[in-house]
């Protein structure tokens, strides 16, 4: 049996696993481990195990994502994240739907402090679905918006998925960062746009507010978010302006979040112990995904089978936006089953010579690729921020409401993904700054 069989029937079988609900990380590591002991030897497949884990853990880069991840625990637990949400309720009182809209701000606030879409979520379904349900939203509305506000966290820098994905692609994750925040932005004000006028047109999804403008309470509140610009300026600023690299950002972020919160005596020894707690968790997590990625990289190398599919692909067409076209379509089916870290590990060992053979800019296919992982966390059946949201909620609100909920913003994503893919330069723009 060839190489490239086996490599094919590995796929095959992987899938299968999953099908079965096996661990991604265990189920990636099964069939590399197989797959590479049919192909070479058992001795080599041992060898590979034993050093390829242990080498890509070293990666000094990968020190960037439970600094992160502490960051916005830090600030999620600390209490960090309520002064935007009541700032931006205030601004928006009399819009068309200005709570939901408001949940959409503070959700890409908080993303930006912290960098993870499930932190986002959990962290805003406490402090701004309660506030629109007693405000009598319908509750399709205030739980769609946070679940889809949520993903936000993987695009807005600093972000998980793109730091991972500069790992894996071998990019720069400074100019990834900064690639994401325009297209960040433009999600964010689709989410506004389409609140306000399908509440426009439904006043019964979202009643109008009575609530006046006060400004003795608007710079109160204004005073009160202090702590997001100064962590957004601190992390990102310090990127763009080359003052240290994304691996160092997180660190700053960190050590910014813990003295921020001292400074505001909000930091509590229980509140470190959970951050710490829930960063070692998702790290964890994180890097055991990460682990049977890279030998599932290995194991298709050896196969061939990303260039039998390069072959493949670009025998339809050589066009970049037919390749990204097929690409997302594929993302978006197998983002209804496959979580999104999941996901994009399990694809990128396979999709990135085919990328390569078309010439797509990798920085400008990170920001679609975060986009298309964004529409998969709120895709059912397995949709993760779906998920979060509903046990946060403790089950006030049905999973078929959030689901109903979400059903408009997946078509705002789409709409954006539209304009990412015909406008490189929405991406582009700001890194080419970055690099000059």
């Amino acid at each position: 049996m060839s190489m490239l069989a086996i490599g094919w029937i590995g796929v095959g079988g992987l899938f299968a696993l999953l099908a079965l609900r096996m661990s991604i990380g265990i189920a990636l590591m099964i069939v590399s481990f197989v797959g590479i002991s049919v192909m070479l030897n058992t001795t080599a497949a041992f060898g590979i195990v034993s050093a390829l884990p242990f080498s890509f853990i070293g990666d000094w880069s990968l020190t960037a994502i439970p600094m992160f991840l502490l960051m916005g625990f830090i600030a999620a637990n600390t209490g960090l994240t309520t002064g935007a949400f009541d700032l931006l309720k205030l601004l928006l009182a009399r819009v068309p739907g200005g709570l939901a809209s408001a949940s959409v701000g503070a959700c890409g606030l908080f993303a930006a402090a912290s960098g993870s879409s499930i932190a986002t979520t959990a962290a805003m379904s406490r402090i701004a679905v309660p506030e629109m349900l007693r405000a009598k939203y319908h509750p399709s509305l205030a739980t769609g918006v946070v679940a889809a506000s949520g993903t936000l966290g993987s695009l807005i820098p600093p972000s998980i998925l793109m730091v991972l994905y500069g790992i894996f692609t071998e990019q720069s994750i400074g100019q990834l960062f900064i690639a994401g925040i325009i297209p960040g932005v433009i999600s964010a004000l689709i989410y506004m746009g389409m609140i306000t006028i399908r509440c426009a047109l439904n006043p019964g999804l979202a009643p109008r507010s009575t609530e006046t403008f006060d400004a003795a309470r608007f710079f109160g509140l204004l005073w009160s978010v202090w702590p997001f610009p100064v962590l957004i300026m601190g992390v990102l600023g310090g990127i763009f302006g080359g003052f240290f690299t994304p691996t160092e950002a997180g660190g700053v972020g960190a050590s910014l979040a813990i003295l921020i919160a001292l400074a505001r005596r909000s930091l509590t020894w229980e509140a470190v112990r959970i951050a710490i707690r829930q960063t070692v968790v998702a790290t964890s997590s994180i890097f055991f995904l990460s682990i049977g990625a890279i030998m599932f990289t290995r194991f298709m190398g050896l196969s061939g089978v990303p260039r039998s599919l390069t072959d493949a692909m670009l025998s339809v067409s050589d066009n970049q936006i037919v390749i990204i076209l097929m690409v997302a379509g594929l993302f978006v089916i197998l983002g209804m089953v496959i979580d999104s870290i999941g996901l994009m590990l399990l694809t990128l060992p396979v999709l990135l010579p085919v990328l390569e053979g078309a010439d797509v800019n990798l920085i400008w296919f990170g920001i679609i690729t975060i986009k298309l992982l964004e529409i998969g966390l709120v895709t059912p059946p397995v949709g993760l921020n779906l998920y979060v949201l509903h046990s946060a909620l403790s089950g006030k609100v049905k999973l078929r409401d959030i689901i109903s909920g979400t059903t408009w913003f997946i078509a705002m994503d789409l709409l954006t993904l539209i304009l990412l893919i015909a406008f490189p330069a929405l991406s582009l723009f700001l890194p080419s700054l970055m690099a000059g």
